[in-house]
């Protein structure tokens, strides 16, 4: 279990990584299910979310050119943003996002990937705005329902973003991305045992993903639990993208000095 002084030395960090984890729920959370996070669909065949960074560079130049050709495009528009938020380059999706807004200001999907791009952003106000306007009250969408509560929890609402997740559960009973939001709001508040609780049902829902699971690595890695955190962040995946996952959660780990600070107080423990 965490000291008093374990979880103030790494409120920052929660903060940190859940706002990175948050967002890419929004990503699995925003739109339909050809143009979730991991199952994009690529001329390839292989999932965004299992890419490398050269792969990942060489489908945006690809479709690059068929979004120079035109912009127009709601489908190329949309995998083109989606390979470029998952390489990184945020500023560059949200510009072709609102392009594409302009083009199409009432298709649902359109301004659900709008909101996904601004929210990654740190817009999240118009973020909140687009996802909103997405949505239908006499048809809502569980999706979006979901990352309209991604949003307000990183706008420090979660009483009202736990209420959309569980609307959101009623419509999608055992949905692993919801699941992941709700284990994402608690840790923004630092419970990780409440996060913990949520992102391991999220981990066994039939249809989770890598993305979920390594949510729930680096829930359990923040409580001290690395050996686990880790054979967790290398689960189902091939040896690149495992030893991504696994540099990742140090990486989070590590930021205040948190990864060093835990891993002697565990040492201590078995001492």
């Amino acid at each position: 279990m965490m000291t008093n002084r374990d979880r103030n030395a790494t409120v920052g960090l929660w903060r940190t990584a859940a706002l990175g984890l948050v967002l890419a729920a929004i990503l699995s959370g925003c739109a339909n299910s050809r143009m979730t996070t991991g199952s994009v669909n690529r001329p390839s065949g292989k999932p965004v979310a299992e890419m490398s960074a050269g792969e990942l560079s060489s489908a945006a130049d690809q479709l690059g050119k068929g979004y120079t050709r035109n912009p127009a495009d709601k489908a190329t528009g949309l995998r083109y943003a989606e390979v470029l938020q998952m390489g990184g380059r945020t500023d560059q999706s949200l510009a072709v996002m609102r392009k594409l807004a302009i083009e199409h200001p009432a298709d649902r999907q359109v301004l659900a990937a709008y909101g996904k791009a601004l929210a990654a952003a740190g817009q999240l106000e118009p973020a909140l705005d687009a996802v909103r306007r997405a949505q239908t009250p006499e048809y809502p969408d569980w999706k979006l329902l979901s990352a309209e509560g991604a949003i307000l929890d990183q706008l420090g609402k979660s009483g009202d973003a736990r209420a959309l997740y569980r609307r959101a559960l009623d419509m999608k009973p055992n949905e692993p991305t919801i699941l992941s939001n709700l284990g994402m709001s608690f840790l923004l508040e630092g419970d990780l045992r409440g996060a913990e609780t949520y992102m391991r049902s999220a981990a066994s829902a039939p249809g989770a993903d890598s993305r979920v699971r390594q949510n729930l690595a680096l829930v359990v890695g923040l409580q001290g639990r690395f050996e686990e955190a880790e054979k967790l962040a290398r689960q189902e995946l091939s040896p690149d993208q495992a030893e991504a996952n696994v540099a990742y959660l140090r990486s989070m780990l590590a930021q205040q000095n948190a990864w060093n600070d835990l891993k002697r107080d565990e040492k201590k423990k078995a001492n």
